[in-house]
């Protein structure tokens, strides 16, 4: 998936998951809000945070904890993102295959992506 195509999607499921989260705070509160939006407790991840945390999920990259590692939040935090976007993605006809790279810590993908000698260089 492309810079790009990160970007459209979630353009593309923002609004989604914004009417998603006033739909679980409204359930959880048992009535409208009685203050403006953007009072109280921030979320652990943004909107672009939760859509790139599932994807990288669902390509299977990395653990749960490793992506809670990553993203300086728990792995129950990634768990519930993944969770909650996971439909939306469903809903709009998107489908994330996985990937046979796996990395299970930060020292894996430093050196996957550190200098290689052995590795193919791009011409310029």
């Amino acid at each position: 998936m492309s810079r790009q195509q990160l970007n459209r999607l979630i353009d593309v499921l923002t609004p989604a998951m914004e009417v998603q989260r006033e739909q679980v705070l409204r359930t959880r509160r048992g009535h409208e809000r009685l203050v403006a939006p953007g009072t109280g407790a921030k979320a652990k991840l943004t909107c672009a945070d939760r859509v790139l945390v599932t994807v990288l999920h669902l390509r299977k990259l990395a653990t749960i904890n490793l992506l809670g590692q990553l993203f300086n939040t728990t792995a129950m935090t990634i768990s519930r993102a993944a969770k909650d976007v996971r439909p939306l993605l469903q809903a709009h006809g998107i489908h994330i295959p996985a990937s046979t790279a796996r990395f299970r810590t930060p020292a894996d993908i430093a050196r996957f992506l550190g200098p290689d000698k052995n590795k193919i260089k791009p011409a310029c």
